[in-house]
Parts: structure tokens; C-alpha cells; sequence
């Protein structure tokens, strides 16, 4: 079942831009940046986006770098299963694309792989920021490649480990 709608709505200013935060009442469903800060969302919060917010500002200010949120985000069985994977890169960790595909079973699917880290609609909470090009290189965010190397630099700085390079 794909929820078009969610009704409730919240938004948190970081030092990397403005996220919005989309849940109902069981779930959260989306967790995006947006470029323009002054765009805004009607605001509608409930218990599960207070509980994300606190979550996010906890790992903002460097306090805790666990997320414990109710999550769900539609998506292919093979999306579902690389979101779930992301989840077991831990804070102040990379991974490549190919090594990604090689813990999934198929180094070849790289490209899928990176197409269903591309999809993901939970930004941080899944860390799909964690994932590099081969040899280190810096590639694809869909919340832009300077908010994935503030990222990577905070996290890095954080466990005292440069993230960007292997």
C-alpha cells in the first residue's frame, strides 16, 4: 500500500539547511532537506516528528548518533532490503557502492544499489550519506554533495576518522 498523503508535518533548521519531516500517526515516512529555507510546510507535528526532531538535534549537537524512530518508506523488496543494510553502517563508517553490492550477495548490481540508495526518503536516520564512490570519491546526495561532505566531515570528526577517504 503507498501513502500519497501525510498528515502530519514538522520542520527542523540545521546547520546544513531546513529538513521537513513527514509522518502519520504509526510511522515516519520522509525526512528530506530543502534548499530554499524560507520554503515552508504546514506544520502539523504529532509525538513520532517531536520524537524525530529531538532525535536529530541530538545528533546535530553531537550527543547521540542513534536514531530509534518508527520507520517506513515504500520502496521495491530489493530497495527495502538495501535501506535495511544502510542501517548497519555505523556512525563514523563508509562503505563503497561496490562494497555495498558485495554484502547484498552480487557486486554486479552495484548500479541498483546505488539506485535504491538514491531513493531513500529518510535522509540521515538511513545513512545513505555514507556510502562513497570507489577509491574515496565523493558522488551522488540527493541533498547535494556539500550537505553529504558536512556529513561525512562531522561524523569523521566526531570518531576522529577522516570519512571521505578509505
Amino acid at each position: 500500500m503507498k501513502i500519497v498523503a501525510f498528515p502530519f508535518c514538522d520542520e527542523l533548521l540545521t546547520p546544513i539547511g531546513k529538513i521537513i519531516i513527514k509522518a502519520t500517526q504509526q510511522h515516519i515516512h520522509q525526512i528530506f532537506f530543502v534548499d530554499n529555507s524560507e520554503q515552508s510546510y504546514l506544520a502539523n507535528p504529532n509525538q513520532i516528528t517531536h520524537q524525530c526532531k529531538e532525535q536529530l538535534n541530538n545528533y546535530f549537537n553531537g550527543h547521540s548518533f542513534t536514531f530509534k524512530l518508527p520507520l517506513q518508506q515504500d520502496g521495491t523488496p530489493f530497495q527495502q532490503t538495501v535501506w535495511s543494510e544502510l542501517q548497519s553502517i555505523s556512525f563514523g563508517e563508509t562503505l563503497s557502492y561496490t562494497k555495498l553490492a558485495e554484502r547484498l550477495g552480487d557486486a554486479n548490481q552495484v548500479r541498483a544499489v546505488a539506485n535504491a540508495n538514491g531513493k531513500n526518503q529518510l535522509a540521515i536516520v538511513i545513512p545513505c550519506h555514507r556510502i562513497i564512490g570507489q577509491g574515496g570519491k565523493l558522488t551522488g546526495y540527493a541533498w547535494g554533495l556539500k550537505r553529504k561532505q558536512w556529513l561525512l566531515d562531522f561524523e569523521g570528526k566526531q570518531t576522529g576518522k577522516k570519512l571521505s577517504l578509505f
